[in-house]
């Protein structure tokens, strides 16, 4: 997996662990996983050394877990982490529809995401459906030109996924927002702002409850 487009000076443990991160958001690991130190070095061509050091990065930022004796482990995120997962959603994402103007990048790359996830729909492809939504509320957050927060969002995106891995079908958690990203993304470029806040503290009720739920049923 190459590495070409992270910054040159940029430690490589911190490369290997932004790559990790991606995976976890695109849902190519499931929570619990145990990550094998031969094949995870192997797969990204760097010493047992640097890779400790990835693990320990991702450790620290809540994505893995170290059991002694054990192993380590992809998180498993449970009902306390979700709710505080949207909480902290709605904090960057309310500010980043705050910080919106006409015109922004962003907006293209949301309105051509909304595209995508209407695709993925036709081909029934969920997985890839989750991924995309993924992406829209990151491109969302970098309308406030801040890597300080996208960092923190990518962040609560990778956890984010592991909540969805911990469900057996998650289609009807990700149909109904390919609309309402949609909606939401008309009143941002309308520059409705009150109008889209409101829209996200509902979008966002709405899609905690249903993760919430979702959860209960499995657990049952």
């Amino acid at each position: 997996m190459a590495l070409v487009d992270l910054q040159a000076d940029q430690p490589l443990s911190e490369k290997v662990a932004f790559r990790i991160r991606e995976m976890l958001i695109q849902g190519r690991f499931t929570p619990g996983e145990k990550l094998s130190e031969h094949q995870v070095a192997g797969q990204f061509g760097i010493s047992r050394n640097t890779l400790r050091e990835v693990f320990r990065l991702l450790t620290s930022q809540g994505l893995l877990t170290h059991i002694p004796n054990r192993g380590v482990f992809v998180v498993s995120p449970d009902e306390s982490a979700v709710m505080d997962i949207y909480r902290v959603r709605w904090v960057i994402q309310k500010g980043a529809i705050q910080a919106a103007s006409r015109g922004h990048p962003a907006l293209a790359r949301m309105k051509a995401l909304t595209h995508e996830a209407d695709a993925a729909r036709s081909r029934n492809d969920w997985q890839q459906v989750g991924t995309v939504n993924m992406e829209f509320h990151r491109a969302m957050v970098s309308l406030c030109d801040s890597p300080r927060l996208s960092l923190c969002f990518d962040l609560v995106l990778a956890e984010l996924r592991l909540v969805f891995g911990l469900l057996e079908y998650t289609a009807h958690l990700h149909e109904p927002y390919i609309e309402l990203n949609i909606g939401l993304l008309q009143l941002i470029e309308e520059e409705k702002t009150a109008d889209a806040v409101a829209f996200l503290e509902t979008y966002l009720l709405r899609s905690e409850r249903s993760v919430l739920a979702a959860m209960q049923r499995k657990k049952g």
